[in-house]
């Protein structure tokens, strides 16, 4: 590689250390342990500089072949300006392949995304803070191992995809809580170590009221302790984070390709993600 040369690899674990030393400079609060879970969902590459730091990162999550999220978009702003994002955009498309593709967009990056086919189809809000004191909800539970086949089917007809994975990754780190009626699971969150604390995500339920139950379970035992919620703004319950403590401090806009038909499914909904990066 000659001097001031940027070459694209393969994201490996080799790289985690120098993605997370990059997300810091974005002010992103992923620990190492954060883009190791990304990872071990995704494929995705890195830009390397010619003393091999990383200048440069994307990752595809597949999810079956519904569709693919592409995340973990950064340069390095000291190589900004030199086409890297758009290098590393057409690597991530021919990852996916021909999947339908989402992504959460940052202000910054909406133009190129927008010169690639994505449409804007939604904000989403990031709600976090110090949560506050919290009477525990009525009929909530915590999940069993043996409910986990039935979160995974209640999860694909929300998000309309197969995010298996993902679910066997949220248990292998995290808790699931459900809401049953007549013995079936028919809403479930999850929550996992992440960042500065825990991230409560996904939410799937048919209501607000049952999201805010679900929410609510996890927040309960946990008064004063750092939360994040990362919500869709049509989802009606982000004044509710609000007084729970949450704060919106930021967030993004959901985007497509190709564009959603726009049919509202009545039920159920997905009303906190993972997080932004994973949907």
């Amino acid at each position: 590689m000659q001097q001031g040369e940027i070459e694209i690899q393969a994201f490996g674990p080799d790289h985690i250390e120098g993605a997370v030393a990059l997300s810091l400079q974005e002010n992103w609060p992923h620990r190492a342990q954060d883009w190791q879970m990304a990872l071990q969902l995704s494929r995705g590459a890195v830009a390397l500089d010619d003393q091999g730091r990383v200048t440069g990162t994307i990752l595809v999550t597949p999810y079956g072949t519904d569709c693919a999220m592409i995340n973990m978009v950064i340069v390095d702003r000291n190589v900004r300006g030199k086409g890297l994002g758009r290098r590393l955009m057409d690597k991530a498309l021919a990852l996916a392949g021909d999947r339908p593709l989402r992504l959460v967009a940052t202000v910054d990056g909406m133009p190129l995304y927008q010169k690639l086919g994505f449409v804007p189809s939604g904000a989403i809000l990031q709600h976090q803070g110090k949560v506050a004191e919290l009477g525990a909800p009525d009929a909530v539970e915590a999940a069993v191992t043996s409910d986990l086949p039935d979160i995974k089917a209640l999860d694909r007809d929300a998000y309309g995809a197969d995010r298996e994975a993902l679910i066997d990754a949220l248990a292998e780190r995290g808790q699931f809580a459900v809401i049953r009626r007549n013995g079936a699971i028919e809403a479930y969150a999850a929550i996992r170590p992440f960042g500065r604390g825990e991230v409560i995500g996904p939410v799937i339920a048919g209501s607000a009221d049952a999201a805010k139950a679900l929410i609510g379970f996890f927040a309960a035992p946990r008064p004063g302790a750092f939360l994040r919620v990362d919500t869709d703004s049509r989802t009606g319950i982000a004044g509710w984070l609000g007084e729970i403590g949450l704060a919106h401090v930021g967030g993004g806009v959901a985007m497509d390709r190709p564009p959603k038909n726009g049919a509202e499914r009545a039920r159920p909904k997905v009303y906190a993600l993972a997080n932004q990066a994973l949907g």
